[in-house]
C-alpha cells in the first residue's frame, strides 16, 4: 500500500529466502550463457582492431599530386575606400506655366494645339473682344465732347459776346438815368400835393428795379472781360484725364484678351476648346519651358554639406547617363523627407518632366581592411564569415621532392564591411600578405592539404 499518494511506490528486491527451488535450478544455467557472449563479443572487438590496423598498414598513402588544386591572391591592405550611392529624384522643367485669362469671357480663338513649340510673345488663345470694342468707342466720343469744352474754357469769351454785355449795360445806364428824372420829378410833385404817393411809390420801385439789372449786366461784362476762371479749367482738364483712365483701362482688357506665351516653349494641356465661357483665372493651356530640364534630387543634410555649386555631378536617367553640374541647394528640409533638394541641370533636350533620375554621389569611408573576391569568402559560426588561406605544410605531412607547392588550409575568421560587385572588402585576423584561397572554398576545409602553382 502507497500511503502517501504523493509519494511513488518503493520496490524491494527479492530476497533469496523467497525463491523457488526451480528457481535456483536454472540460474546456473543463465549465467553460463552470458559469460560466454561476453566472451564472444570481446573476441570480435579485438579482432576488428587488428583487422583495422592491418589494413591500414597494408593501403598505400595517397600521392601529393592527388591534392585539390587552387587559386589564390595576395591580400594587400587598404586604408579607406569609396562607395556610390544613388539618390532618386524627379526631372522637372526650369519653367512651366498653368495659363489663363485674367477676366471671363467667350474663348473665340485657339491658336495651339497639345505638343506645338511656341517662341516667347505668340498669340496661344483670345476672348470675344465685341463689346470691350463697343465701351471704347463711347468713351472716345465723351472725351472728344469734353476736350472741346476744356478748349473753350481755355480760350475764353468770344469778342462779340464782350461788344453785346457792353451795349446792354449802355442801355440799362441810360434807363435808370431816365428813371431817376422822373422819380425826382414825382417827388416834386408829390411835394406840391399834386400827385398821389401811390405814384411816386411806382416810380421810385421802377428806378430801383432798372439799378439792379443794371448792376447784373455790368457784373457779366465784367466777368467776359476777365475770362475763365481756373477751377472751371481744373474740373474740365479732370474729367478729361478720367475718361483717358477708362479708355487705358478698356486698352488693357483688349489686349489681355488674347493670351501670349511668356517664354519659350512647349504646349502641354489644353484644357478649353472654342465657344466656351472661361472664367477669371480657369486654365486654358499649360507651356512647358523649351530648354535643358532640371533633376530635383533628396539627398541627407551630411552629404549635402559636402556639395559645390557648379560640381559636376553623375546623373543616371533608365540607361542613360548623364554629367551635370549641381546648380543649387536649396535652403529649407523637405518637410516630409527631411532632405535637402540638390538642384542639377541636365544638357539634353530629348527628355521628358516627370521621369525618375537618380543622382550619383562618390563617397570615401577611412576604414581599414582588404579586398577579397566573393568567392573567398566561406559561412562561418553566428553568422559571421571566414577565409581559407595557405599556410606552410607539417613535415609528417610532405616529404621529398611531393611537398613542392603543397600547402595546408588554414582559416581566418573576418567580418565584412563593404561589398562591392564581386568583391567585398573584409577586416579580422587576416594578415597582409598572406594568400587567400579563391576558388574550390566549398570542396576544402581547414586542415587540409592542397596544392598552389605560382604563376
Amino acid at each position: 500500500m502507497v500511503s502517501d499518494p504523493g509519494m511513488l511506490p518503493t520496490v524491494v528486491p527479492p530476497s533469496p529466502t523467497d525463491e523457488s527451488p526451480v528457481d535456483r535450478q536454472a540460474r546456473p544455467r543463465w549465467r553460463r550463457y552470458a559469460w560466454g557472449l561476453l566472451l564472444l563479443a570481446i573476441a570480435s572487438g579485438i579482432g576488428g582492431v587488428f583487422y583495422r590496423q592491418s589494413a591500414a598498414r597494408d593501403s598505400p598513402t595517397p600521392e601529393l599530386t592527388e591534392a585539390l588544386p587552387v587559386d589564390v591572391i595576395s591580400v594587400e591592405p587598404v586604408e579607406r575606400y569609396t562607395t556610390e550611392r544613388e539618390y532618386t529624384g524627379e526631372l522637372v522643367a526650369g519653367r512651366s506655366s498653368v495659363l489663363g485669362f485674367e477676366r471671363a469671357g467667350t474663348v473665340v480663338n485657339i491658336f495651339v494645339d497639345e505638343g506645338d513649340r511656341v517662341v516667347a510673345g505668340q498669340p496661344l488663345a483670345q476672348l470675344d473682344i465685341r463689346t470691350l470694342e463697343a465701351q471704347r468707342q463711347q468713351l472716345e466720343a465723351q472725351r472728344q465732347e469734353a476736350v472741346a469744352q476744356l478748349r473753350e474754357l481755355q480760350s475764353g469769351p468770344r469778342q462779340e459776346d464782350i461788344v453785346t454785355a457792353e451795349a446792354a449795360v449802355a442801355e440799362l445806364e441810360q434807363q435808370v438815368e431816365l428813371a431817376r428824372l422822373q422819380r425826382d420829378r414825382r417827388e416834386d410833385l408829390y411835394a406840391q400835393g399834386a400827385i398821389a404817393r401811390e405814384e411816386l411809390d411806382q416810380e421810385t420801385y421802377n428806378t430801383g428795379a432798372l439799378e439792379k439789372r443794371l448792376a447784373q449786366t455790368q457784373s457779366e461784362l465784367a466777368e467776359l472781360q476777365a475770362g475763365t476762371r481756373s477751377e472751371q479749367l481744373d474740373a474740365q482738364t479732370a474729367r478729361v484725364s478720367q475718361l483717358d483712365a477708362r479708355l487705358q483701362q478698356i486698352d488693357v482688357d483688349l489686349e489681355k484678351s488674347t493670351l501670349y506665351a511668356p517664354f519659350d516653349g512647349t504646349v502641354g494641356t489644353r484644357s478649353v476648346d472654342e465657344g466656351v465661357v472661361a472664367g477669371s483665372g480657369q486654365t486654358v493651356l499649360s507651356l512647358v519651358e523649351a530648354g535643358p530640364l532640371e533633376a530635383r534630387v533628396g539627398i541627407p543634410p551630411a552629404i549635402a554639406d559636402t556639395l559645390t555649386l557648379g560640381q559636376a555631378q553623375t546623373v543616371r536617367l533608365g540607361d542613360r547617363t548623364y554629367s551635370a553640374p549641381i546648380t543649387a541647394l536649396l535652403p529649407e528640409l523637405d518637410a516630409t523627407s527631411r532632405t535637402v533638394t540638390a538642384v542639377v541641370q541636365i544638357p539634353a533636350a530629348d527628355l521628358t518632366v516627370g521621369q525618375t533620375v537618380r543622382l550619383v554621389l562618390t563617397e570615401t569611408q577611412d576604414t581599414q581592411g582588404f579586398w577579397l573576391p566573393t568567392t573567398a569568402l566561406v559561412p562561418g559560426e553566428r553568422g559571421l564569415w571566414s577565409v581559407y588561406v595557405l599556410t606552410e605544410p607539417d613535415a609528417a605531412e610532405t616529404s621529398g621532392e611531393t611537398s613542392a607547392n603543397m600547402y595546408t588550409v588554414g582559416r581566418r575568421d573576418i567580418e565584412v564591411i563593404h561589398t562591392e560587385g564581386d568583391r567585398a572588402l573584409v577586416r579580422g585576423t587576416l594578415q597582409a600578405g598572406e594568400r587567400a584561397i579563391t576558388s574550390g572554398t566549398h570542396r576544402i576545409v581547414p586542415g587540409e592539404v592542397v596544392q598552389w602553382v605560382p604563376e
